[in-house]
């Protein structure tokens, strides 16, 4: 689910970056988050095993 979140996101901010055409700041925002989880979780993956 978390990757299915983190993909999405980042083609609506390649697809703002190609059109010009973003949202505010919310898509780079949001991206920004995506990829502190996705860290958090990789993170927290090699610390459980």
């Amino acid at each position: 689910m978390l990757w299915t979140i983190f993909v999405i996101l980042l083609i609506l901010w390649g697809l703002g970056l190609l059109t010009g055409y973003t949202m505010g700041g919310a898509i780079h925002a949001l991206l920004v988050i995506a990829i502190i989880v996705v860290l958090i979780q990789v993170i927290q993956g090699r610390r459980r095993s």
